[in-house]
């Protein structure tokens, strides 16, 4: 179980969106050589960004922008438009277990308890972290680098 490598790419490029996207077109190709990832893997992450009203992008001459201000774009929202079951996916139950078995056919409901409260309060945790919040990390991290 983990958050997919998906959403730290997507976050990488919103970040690079933010602090490059007034000052040259952003392209997917620009993107991958950032993030180390393939074009196409960027272009369907910037998709799915751009359908969830996070990005635009410019059609034919290409360069992609925030949408929206950095507070209103949280963990929550970005990893629901890359992967839009991935509170499932963090924290599922095996699909199989044997309805023979006293406790296979009664597992799912005993785990439901106490998964439904640890997605909850993930999922509210993932709501209170904005890109802004991690913009200022990045903008900590980088003047003590400097």
């Amino acid at each position: 179980m983990h958050i997919s490598t998906k959403c730290s790419v997507a976050i990488h490029c919103l970040i690079f969106i933010y602090e490059y996207g007034e000052q040259k077109k952003v392209t997917s190709d620009l993107l991958a050589l950032s993030t180390g990832s393939n074009p196409v893997t960027i272009r369907t992450i910037i998709s799915s960004l751009r359908k969830d009203g996070i990005l635009s992008v410019k059609f034919g001459t290409g360069g992609a922008t925030l949408n929206c201000p950095p507070d209103e774009i949280t963990l929550y929202r970005i990893g629901s438009a890359i992967e839009p079951d991935f509170i499932s996916k963090l924290i599922g139950i095996h699909p199989m277990p044997s309805p023979l078995c006293p406790i296979g056919k009664n597992i799912h409901n005993v785990l439901d308890c106490s998964y439904q409260k640890i997605r909850s309060d993930l999922c509210e945790s993932l709501k209170n972290i904005t890109l802004e919040t991690i913009l200022s990390d990045y903008h900590r991290i980088q003047q003590k680098l400097d």
